[in-house]
């Protein structure tokens, strides 16, 4: 096994944090290029006009699960020794849904919201401005929901454990539900430009 790098001691704290700055450019840079930074490209996944949030994020998660699965095969990675943040499956969901309420109402998420400021929009820095707003304000109520966000713990977590299958299995199935996915969101937006058009023509 040779990774990952940094559980194996290849690089320390400071080159880590170097690769995350350059990293968090590369990722931020790309998310602008494929339109990312626009409120309203992200909204219309909402509306399934356009799903090219969807398309991109999802193939970004099956190539990484793809590369790391055979990175693994091939005895170069140790999946063992990759981080998996703690499940707490009642919390994480309720911030799962307040983190999808937020994205809708204000057209960003946390990440979208920064390539947005870096590009001058004004939209996304009120956005950052709430986004820091609400982290203060969790900061504030921590100590009386702290019983709440600790709770239902799971442990470290993954699907084929979970459910009791093996890895190759769960890859499989991912990537089924990928082709699927991205075929039924192709489909909804064709039906739904087709529709447009019509009414459209309808009214002119």
């Amino acid at each position: 096994m040779s990774a990952p790098f940094y559980r194996y001691a290849l690089f320390g704290d400071e080159m880590s944090l170097i690769l995350a700055v350059v990293i968090g450019i590369g990722f931020g840079f790309f998310l602008e290029r494929a339109g990312f930074g626009s409120a309203k490209k992200l909204v219309a996944q909402f509306y399934f006009t356009d799903m090219a949030v969807f398309k991109v994020m999802f193939s970004a998660i099956v190539t990484a699960m793809l590369g790391m699965f055979y990175l693994s095969w091939a005895g170069l990675l140790d999946l063992s020794m990759v981080f998996v943040a703690p499940t707490y499956w009642l919390p994480q969901l309720v911030g799962g849904l307040i983190l999808g309420f937020g994205f809708i109402i204000g057209g960003y998420c946390p990440g979208t919201s920064l390539v947005a400021v870096s590009t001058g929009r004004l939209d996304a820095l009120a956005f950052c401005g709430g986004v820091l707003g609400g982290i203060f304000a969790y900061g504030e109520v921590y100590p009386s929901i702290a019983g709440f966000v600790t709770s239902t713990s799971m442990g470290r977590v993954t699907l084929d454990s979970w459910l009791g299958v093996r890895l190759s299995l769960v890859v499989f199935a991912v990537v089924l539900v990928a082709v699927l996915g991205f075929w039924g969101a192709t489909t909804v937006e064709r039906k739904l430009a087709r529709r447009e058009g019509a009414d459209a023509g309808a009214l002119t």
